[in-house]
This record gives C-alpha cells, sequence and structure tokens, in this order.
C-alpha cells in the first residue's frame, strides 16, 4: 500500500486493524485510539479517497490501496492546510486529541465542495456524525469548516465539482465514516 505517498511493504497478521499498523509498524502517531470500537472518530484516515475508521478497517483489506493520514495532510513548507488553519483561527482544536480524525474526515468535506455551494451548518454537523470531542460543543468546528470552504470555493479553479456532485458527496460522508 502507499501510505502518504510513500510504497510501504510488509506481512500483515489476518486480524491486524490498520490502526495499528499505522500507529505500530510505521510510527504514525498521528491517527489516535480512541474506543477500538469505532464510535469516537479519533482514528479517522482517508483510504483511496474516502475517509474511514481505521479501527474498523483490517490491515489486509487495505493492500493495494493509498492511505493518507494526518502526517501527510501538511502542505510541502510544513504549513498548515487551509481546513487546519480555519479550525486553529476559530479554536475548534482545544485539546486535540480528536483533532487530527476531524481533519482527516472534515477534509474530504471541503475538498467535496471546493467548486459547489457552501455546505449549510446541519449538513457539517451531519459530517461531524461519528466525531466525538469533549471540548469544543462543535460550534468553533462547524466555523472553521465554514472559513475553510469559503476559502477553497475562492481557491478553486473553473469547471471544479459542482453543486450537484458536491451534494451527492456530503450525502455519503456520514455513511463513509461508518466504514
Amino acid at each position: 500500500m502507499k501510505v502518504n505517498g510513500r510504497p510501504e511493504q510488509f506481512s500483515a497478521q489476518p486480524n491486524e486493524l490498520l490502526v495499528e499498523r499505522l500507529r505500530d509498524g510505521l510510527g504514525l502517531t498521528g491517527t489516535k485510539v480512541g474506543c477500538d470500537t469505532g464510535q469516537c472518530g479519533t482514528c479517522v484516515v482517508r483510504l483511496d479517497g474516502r475517509s474511514v475508521k481505521s479501527c474498523l478497517v483490517l490491515t489486509a483489506s487495505a493492500a493495494g490501496s493509498e492511505v493518507a493520514t494526518i502526517e501527510g495532510e501538511t502542505t510541502r513548507g510544513g504549513d498548515l492546510t487551509g481546513l487546519q488553519e480555519a479550525l486553529r483561527r476559530e479554536h475548534g482544536t482545544q485539546c486535540g486529541f480528536c483533532t487530527p480524525g476531524m481533519v482527516m474526515a472534515l477534509g474530504e468535506l471541503v475538498d467535496s465542495t471546493a467548486g459547489g455551494e457552501a455546505p449549510t451548518e446541519p449538513e457539517i454537523r451531519e459530517w461531524l456524525t461519528g466525531n466525538l470531542c469533549r471540548c469544543t460543543g462543535y460550534h468553533s468546528v462547524v466555523r472553521g469548516v465554514q472559513r475553510a470552504c469559503a476559502a477553497a470555493r475562492a481557491e478553486a479553479p473553473a469547471g471544479a465539482a459542482g453543486p450537484a456532485e458536491s451534494a451527492a458527496v456530503a450525502a455519503s460522508g456520514a455513511a463513509a465514516q461508518e466504514v
């Protein structure tokens, strides 16, 4: 598989979870383990571009896939992504434990709406289903996503995904997180 753009080869036990491989096998500890049952969202990564809970994915089932973790999210210069910066500005990262999973899940939403209509507050909150945060109350996270979506739309090239495609991707987001 490719992890953050780098090819990785290894043998995995049949019952090894992707989160275990990322954290213990590859040292990518930004992906957190919170509940081990897919309830909290701290382990969200992108698997072939879709946000998934890595505590529910067997490593072997990800063979040949591309995995993106929070460690792969910064820009080449080490700067924060637009979403990370927006969450920082809106104080959506208080203790930080849930932040990597939220960034990975919400990054898919921001990317999918860049060329179309901004997601509404209820749509953002729906997307957050499955990502638990005990510090922020989600208000600052929602404001951060709104800021990031506005910036992404301003930077989107002409011909990017339209509102219909964005709505379809947003509607599938909560279901994708449950994979």
